[in-house]
């Protein structure tokens, strides 16, 4: 999908306010109600936009504990893979799993936990019981710098 100007103009408003009203938006991006409306529609048929969500502060949540966590695997086949998807997509704690290169890990993870207990629980009861785990390497968030949701558009 080809984006205008307006285009990037409303998907960038809506990153920064996602329960902005169609009449608020359509008045800062210069349409009509109607117009935006249907743009927005689109994006959102085009998959350019995959959901509306809710940002919630994890610390006001006791959520106090992020890790990032470097799972290397026994085998490097899809079998292998895959199991570990399925199983890793199921837990609350973990925020973000990506497939990586160029580490010694070939998954990194970024889990938010109540506390080092809660950590302990989740590394020794769920984490490392899963078949084709080999090596876990944590690190843990100190102080969040950046925590950005929106996505560059130009």
């Amino acid at each position: 999908m080809k984006l205008d100007r307006i285009d990037k103009k409303i998907l960038s408003l809506m990153q920064e306010n996602g329960r902005i009203s169609n009449l608020q938006l359509a008045d800062q991006v210069g349409l009509s109600p109607t117009p935006c409306s249907r743009r927005v529609k689109q994006l959102e048929e085009s998959g350019l936009i995959q959901r509306h969500a809710t940002l919630l502060d994890a610390e006001k949540l006791g959520l106090n504990l992020t890790a990032i966590i470097g799972i290397s695997m026994d085998r490097h086949t899809p079998d292998r893979f895959e199991e570990f998807e399925l199983a890793i997509v199921s837990m609350p704690e973990v925020m973000e799993c990506s497939i990586v290169t160029g580490q010694a890990a070939d998954f990194l993870l970024k889990v938010v936990v109540r506390d080092m207990r809660h950590y302990e629980e989740f590394l020794l009861g769920q984490l490392t019981k899963l078949s084709g785990v080999s090596g876990v390497h944590s690190s843990f968030v100190l102080r969040q710098v950046v925590n950005k949701t929106a996505l560059p558009l130009d």
